[in-house]
């Protein structure tokens, strides 16, 4: 790292009058931050005390307007990777941190790395969208991603005084993508009777909890490693959500036992995330009968097996990796004649089965664990095109596998949503 950012802005600062430095003329600055520590800057140069005295004058007037530049010889790459490694990766998943890194690393250091900070312009950044959407579309979009959140960053730690970034579009070849839409092929979802198939064929395979999750109750691929048998209320029938398996930000494979590198316990995707949720008697049964091999194996092999409390796990008690169900799920969709659609679809279908049966998207939104409603709505609530072909037998897929709704069930807070999961257990 080439340098060190304070993690703290400074409070208060002082401007020493101008005064003779080496051969010429020149001031000192002094920051002062809360922890009690001082940083002193020189400024020197200056041919002439005018001179000197005219630049003091600005530092001062960045000073009360809050844009004076606190680290003015940064270039962009030792920027960068400062903001990847100590910023960003303590913050994101490890996928996301290694998409960004590789995004940085291979895409936007190559083109204005060795530029300073304080020099970067709007055309160095637009010359930057230009060259890498001539490349690739998706590329261009992530790179703006990534200027636009380091630059706001560096706003806020004062490496520059204005956003280059700011407002500069991609290029006209890159078509302008609405705020979190995705088009929804009907291809890439299934249908009720489809997704009744899938459940079915799936018994015979070791990931039929995974599809239940999946497609029952909307969890992602790493939440539902991540569930174990203490996060079921067995009275009230509902799972809290508050795990994924996956990589530990800041770790490296020799920190932990083999084969566990990609399996350790991590905070979920956003505080949203965490949340509980009302569990189909089907799925409820099938996880009393999962906890019945489950305690087999432990009899077992009382040396071998690792009580974890894992429902997703090997007959050792190990947790799956993320991709376990690949290749058994391949062969469930290709054996079945079901769309050749990618895991995270059974979750797309699980919310957009909701969604064209006209319920809340709020209360959507909560079950799926978004941040926002419009992510739920935008990303799969396309109704024109979604399950055009189930819709009459939704009400039966509904009553044969989801849950009535009892009294006091669930201690969701908000009327609306009580009032659709009233409407979904029905």
């Amino acid at each position: 790292m080439k340098f060190d950012l304070k993690t703290q802005r400074y409070v208060d600062w002082k401007v020493h009058n101008v005064t003779h430095i080496k051969n010429g003329y020149g001031y000192r600055v002094v920051l002062f931050y809360m922890d009690g520590t001082e940083v002193v800057q020189q400024k020197s140069g200056f041919s002439t005390k005018k001179a000197a005295s005219a630049d003091r004058d600005k530092t001062m007037g960045e000073l009360y307007a809050g844009t004076y530049v606190v680290y003015s010889n940064v270039k962009m790459k030792d920027f960068l990777e400062f903001w990847l490694e100590e910023e960003m990766r303590p913050r994101i998943t490890s996928g996301s941190y290694e998409t960004y890194g590789n995004t940085v690393y291979n895409h936007i250091i190559p083109t204005i790395g060795q530029i300073k900070m304080t020099e970067l312009k709007r055309s160095h950044v637009q010359e930057l969208y230009k060259e890498t959407a001539v490349r690739s579309v998706s590329v261009a979009r992530l790179v703006k991603t990534i200027m636009n959140t380091s630059m706001r960053y560096a706003l806020t730690k004062k490496i520059i005084s204005v956003n280059p970034a700011q407002d500069v579009p991609l290029p006209k070849i890159v078509a302008k993508k609405e705020y979190h839409t995705r088009s929804i092929d009907v291809k890439k979802t299934l249908t009720v009777e489809q997704i009744l198939r899938l459940i079915e064929a799936s018994k015979d395979t070791p990931i039929h909890m995974q599809v239940l999750f999946a497609v029952l109750l909307g969890l992602r691929r790493c939440e539902i490693n991540g569930v174990k048998y203490s996060d079921i209320d067995y009275i009230n029938r509902t799972l809290r959500v508050e795990r994924q398996l996956g990589k530990k930000p800041n770790t490296k494979a020799k920190d932990f036992p083999a084969k566990t590198f990609t399996k350790q316990e991590i905070k979920l995707k956003t505080p949203s995330s965490y949340r509980i949720i009302p569990i189909p008697d089907y799925v409820f049964e099938a996880i009393l009968e999962e906890r019945k091999i489950y305690e087999k194996n432990r009899r077992r092999r009382p040396a071998a097996f690792q009580d974890l409390d894992y429902i997703c796990c090997s007959s050792y008690g190990r947790p799956r990796s993320k991709d376990f169900h690949w290749k058994h799920y391949k062969k469930l969709l290709q054996e079945n004649d079901l769309p050749d659609i990618r895991w995270h679809d059974l979750r797309s279908t699980f919310c957009t089965v909701l969604l064209k049966n006209d319920f809340n998207p709020k209360a959507v939104s909560k079950l799926m664990g978004h941040a926002k409603e419009i992510i739920t709505i935008d990303v799969y609530g396309d109704a024109s095109e979604i399950i055009e072909d189930c819709l009459e037998e939704l009400e039966p897929f509904i009553e044969e596998v989801l849950p009535e709704k009892e009294e006091d069930k669930t201690d969701f807070s908000e009327d609306e949503y009580v009032h659709c999961l009233e409407k979904i257990w029905a």
